[in-house]
């Protein structure tokens, strides 16, 4: 079994770890120097969770990886799962930022509740950061706001009941 290292930021005053602010959407960003967007899922050794709200972001945590895969697409057949134990770290974040998935993990990243995002190009964790709030702040597409809606995040729908 691989280790799974996680950091995570704690205050005195909440001893379980940092709770989601009201509003807020936690994305998980695959990364190797936790300066960018750039790692495929199921080798990424590390992955910086944020709280991201229309106003800004606050980072919550890392999560690292001992032993992943390469980027090589071919799937290791020693019978040990890496991709499981990712997937139940990520607990928690609504979506996941990586430059590629594999369509066996994007099905358990999706159970999980976990809404895959690939991105064609590495990019700086701030604009990751700065486009999801900007998604936040304008008017969501239809993905995002089923993945909002599903995780109990933003406004109600508007009733026409009224009218």
């Amino acid at each position: 079994m691989s280790a799974v290292r996680r950091l995570q930021l704690v205050t005195t005053d909440e001893p379980s770890g940092p709770e989601r602010p009201a509003g807020a959407v936690r994305i998980a960003i695959a990364t190797r120097d936790m300066k960018g967007l750039n790692a495929h899922f199921g080798s990424a050794p590390k992955f910086a969770i944020y709280d991201v709200t229309k106003d800004g972001a606050t980072f919550v945590g890392a999560i690292a990886f001992d032993d992943t895969s390469d980027e090589s697409g071919a799937h290791k057949t020693d019978g040990e799962d890496k991709i499981g134990p990712k997937v139940e770290a990520l607990t928690g974040c609504h979506l996941l930022f990586c430059l590629a998935i594999g369509g066996p993990s994007a099905a358990k990243v999706v159970s999980a509740k976990i809404h895959p995002i690939k991105v064609p190009q590495p990019s700086p964790i701030e604009e990751v950061l700065e486009r999801t709030r900007a998604m936040l702040a304008g008017s969501p597409p239809p993905w995002l706001r089923k993945v909002l809606a599903e995780a109990g995040i933003g406004a109600a729908k508007p009733s026409f009941e009224d009218d």
